[in-house]
């Protein structure tokens, strides 16, 4: 494809990826809001997120397949229009149950969309040099969508009411599918495959047993039936979607790439970046707003240091020594493991200022992470893989942001003792020191997953020689 056609389809294409960042972002500042109106208790607002996160979850894997098989164009825009539909039921939802139900209609749109996005990409750009720059742009452009979606989610919500967080997608998918049906040429995987339907259905009830075991964990305890049922079943699930990946001709999930080292490690950062670090999108403003006592408009610039940070760094991750991805992963958990410590002893200590300097550095970590991680996964397959590849990578990512949300407000829930300003605010301590240790871990992993060709530990590349 010339550069003439590849920019423009770059451009769509990061657009595409970056609804779901709008969204999210956008919803989460919202929450609050949404969870007066409807009276909806703390436990079960977390179904709003959860409800979005699972099918989309779920779905990423077959979406890729579904586009490698059908056309990644005419995917990507019936995503667009499904995306679009599902806002429409979302802004006009009655209850917390239909709000729910059509957040999982969302999110299925938000998987036909996104998946054959990012195999546009990895289609179009499959130079060493080119991928760079396009998964570099590509970060920019998500990276800027977090930094001004907050400040659009606070203005909307706050002037309008939360449910035009979900209308003002509207005008938009009707935009970007314009674009898309002009721009952007039809391509195809060079093999197709048939879906792999019990590969789909046991990881969609993995994933829901696990997350209703979290969920049912924080109002029935740990012990109960509920929550040991949902984490049984999840397990059950999980062992059984491996047993019967391995057996399949054309699997939802190639367990053969995870033969390389290269490949897990760049999954776990991904997991654990999702987990701790773009979660805290759908966190930081709860904090903001019922810790701190801040507006939906007041926490949505309240934002801005974590969202300024994830759009600057991926541009500073470009300007490491070219050293490959391992070193930019395992350095950009760090930065988070350190950004969320510090964000939790400030929320401890009431301080805002300090509050807003962990944020920064949280979002820091982030944004060198943002970029990488998806490049990372991308460059570990052949081409023709691009459509596994992207399902994998965001797979990943939004297990990690399921599984994430659902596991640190189960320990926020378990730190809060009453509904004061203070007391939230040492649960949202707990909840940051939790993610820390757990992205300190994943570090540890692709410190020990990621080498480079001379078995000299990533970590230490940039800083030796610099990575000839």
């Amino acid at each position: 494809m010339s550069t003439y056609r590849a920019t423009p389809t770059l451009i769509a294409a990061s657009v595409g990826c970056a609804f779901t960042v709008l969204d999210a972002n956008v919803v989460g500042i919202a929450l609050p809001l949404i969870g007066r109106d409807l009276a909806v208790r703390p436990a079960d607002l977390q179904w709003v997120v959860a409800g979005y996160a699972l099918p989309f979850a779920a779905l990423l894997l077959p979406a890729g397949s579904v586009a490698d098989r059908y056309g990644r164009k005419r995917t990507f825009l019936v995503g667009i229009a499904l995306f679009g539909l599902a806002s429409v039921l979302c802004g006009s939802a009655g209850s917390a149950a239909a709000l729910t139900a059509a957040r999982a209609l969302q999110g299925v749109g938000a998987a036909l969309l996104l998946s054959p996005a990012l195999a546009i990409i990895g289609h179009v750009f499959h130079d060493e040099a080119a991928r760079g720059r396009a998964w570099a742009t590509w970060g920019g452009i998500m990276g800027l969508t977090m930094a001004v979606s907050p400040i659009l989610g606070g203005l909307v919500a706050g002037a309008f009411g939360w449910r035009w967080a979900f209308l003002v997608n509207v005008p938009l998918c009707v935009a970007l599918a314009a674009a898309v049906a002009a721009l952007i040429e039809e391509t195809r995987g060079a093999t197709a495959t048939r879906l792999d339907l019990p590969g789909i259905g046991l990881f969609a009830l993995a994933m829901f047993g696990i997350t209703w075991g979290l969920v049912a964990g924080q109002g029935a305890g740990w012990t109960s039936t509920s929550a040991l049922a949902g984490f049984g079943g999840g397990t059950l699930c999980v062992a059984s979607f491996l047993r019967v990946e391995r057996g399949r001709a054309s699997p939802m999930l190639d367990l053969a790439l995870f033969r390389s080292r290269s490949m897990v490690g760049a999954v776990v950062a991904m997991f654990a970046y999702a987990a701790c670090a773009q979660v805290m999108a759908a966190l930081l403003p709860q904090l903001l707003q019922n810790g701190l006592g801040l507006s939906p408009l007041g926490a949505g610039f309240g934002m801005l240091p974590f969202a300024l940070a994830m759009l600057a760094f991926p541009y500073v991750g470009r300007r490491l020594p070219a050293c490959g991805s391992g070193p930019v992963l395992t350095s950009g958990l760090a930065v988070v493991a350190v950004g969320c410590a510090a964000t939790g002893l400030a929320a401890h200590l009431g301080s805002p200022a300090w509050i807003a300097a962990g944020m920064f550095v949280l979002g820091a970590g982030g944004g060198l992470l943002n970029g990488e991680t998806q490049k990372a996964i991308m460059g570990a397959v052949p081409r023709e893989r691009a459509g596994m590849a992207s399902g994998l990578g965001t797979t990943a990512r939004f297990s990690g942001i399921l599984l994430g949300y659902a596991f640190l407000t189960s320990v926020l829930a378990a730190s809060v003792r009453n509904d004061t300003a203070g007391a939230y605010a040492d649960g949202f301590a707990a909840l940051l020191a939790a993610a820390s240790v757990v992205v300190a871990c994943a570090a540890l992993s692709v410190h020990r997953l990621v080498r480079r060709p001379d078995g000299l530990p990533a970590p230490l590349a940039i800083v030796t020689e610099g990575c000839r």
